[in-house]
């Protein structure tokens, strides 16, 4: 016996994106002064994209896709897919792309800069599911599982890795092994596609010295630690720096002089030094507690489309912010991923709500199963 209830959010799971978003926007205020301090930017230079388009624009965009039904999705996924490929691959037009640090991964739009691939995660997830929604059945015979879904994921790494963007499409492709495994697909197959990532991780890392670099110095962090290994050391004498309390927000002492980036991926140790032991407990708590959550809306989800679509997009999000956090701590190599909710990065915020705002709305449709 089910019972449907089609008129209402999960609201746990809102109220827990609602305080992530508020958390975030005080967290990258108090870091920004650091940047303003170091550079001379005003704040709200600093803080234009990320509360005029993270904040107000995502929120905008959570409350629009939420009261859209999520199967109206399918009808458009395939274009959603191609149209978020195409915006990707217009980082590399003359006078439109912009390049950072050796990377090409930023369209230039004036008034503001937008990072194409933050919608290349929904529009792949999207189609990822409903591909996967119609085969599912037959998804154990490898020509109808295995080998397209190898050619979905070597889609989106060929574009990603021209830019680079390794890491992104790491956890692009780990989200999309969650969802194939929720589909049904035999764990020979897992075996076969974590094996053959491994092996394209090698030849990128040979190819691709900053990669090996980075392997380097999450083993031997102390090697370099001027170099290489400046920015592991820093955040760990920012996370150390914290006790147990922390400093209390805004006082933090790295992000004036020696964290990299205290805005982007940095920002973990900014807030780890201000609220101390207690603080990053309580942040990792709740972004456990939000993910779960959503799994919960999995398992209730009224098709395995639904399912499909809350695996994918909650995945991408806990797994980029424990890499990131993971990085921050030296128990993960250092990535370059921004902080979900939390990072500067409007376009990622942006993006992030709007999956949220699909999650949300499958939570309407939520089925209770009741045995009898």
């Amino acid at each position: 016996m089910s019972t449907k209830k089609p008129k209402s959010v999960d609201t746990v799971l809102f109220g827990l994106i609602g305080l992530m978003v508020a958390a975030g926007f005080l967290i990258f205020s108090s870091a920004s002064l650091g940047l303003m301090a170091r550079d001379g930017a005003s704040f709200s230079s600093v803080a234009f994209s990320q509360f005029v388009f993270g904040v107000l624009g995502g929120g905008a965009v959570l409350m629009v896709v939420s009261n859209i039904y999520y199967r109206q999705w399918r009808k458009y996924a395939f274009y959603l897919f191609v149209v978020s490929l195409l915006l990707t691959l217009a980082v590399f037009i003359p006078g439109l792309g912009m390049t950072h640090a050796g990377a090409t991964r930023w369209l230039d739009v004036g008034f503001t800069t937008v990072q194409p691939s933050e919608f290349l995660k929904i529009g792949f997830i999207v189609y990822l599911a409903t591909w996967l929604s119609g085969v599912h059945n037959k998804i154990d015979n490898w020509k109808y599982g295995l080998m397209p879904f190898t050619g979905i994921v070597g889609v989106v790494g060929f574009v990603m890795l021209l830019q680079p963007d390794t890491d992104t499409f790491m956890i692009m492709g780990f989200a999309g092994m969650a969802m194939y495994l929720v589909a049904g697909a035999k764990w020979r197959d897992i075996a076969i596609i974590v094996l053959g990532a491994i092996l394209m991780l090698a030849a990128v890392a040979m190819m691709r010295p900053y990669i090996m670099d980075r392997l380097t110095t999450f083993m031997h962090p102390e090697a370099d630690p001027l170099g290489s290994g400046y920015q592991i050391q820093q955040s760990l004498i920012a996370v150390g720096s914290g006790g147990v309390t922390g400093r209390g927000f805004g006082q933090s002492i790295q992000k004036f002089e020696y964290l990299p980036e205290p805005i982007g991926d940095s920002i973990f140790a900014v807030y780890a030094e201000e609220f101390g032991f207690i603080g990053t407990m309580s942040l990792v708590l709740i972004l456990v507690f939000m993910t779960l959550r959503g799994y919960r809306t999995a398992t209730q989800a009224e098709d395995i489309f639904g399912t499909l679509l809350v695996v994918g997009f909650m995945t991408i999000i806990i797994a980029q912010s424990f890499l990131n956090i993971g990085a921050m701590l030296a128990v993960a190599p250092l990535s370059g991923l921004p902080l979900p909710f939390i990072s500067h990065g409007g376009t990622s915020l942006m993006a992030t709500l709007a999956s949220l705002g699909i999650v949300l709305n499958v939570s309407k449709y939520r089925t209770l199963r009741k045995t009898s």
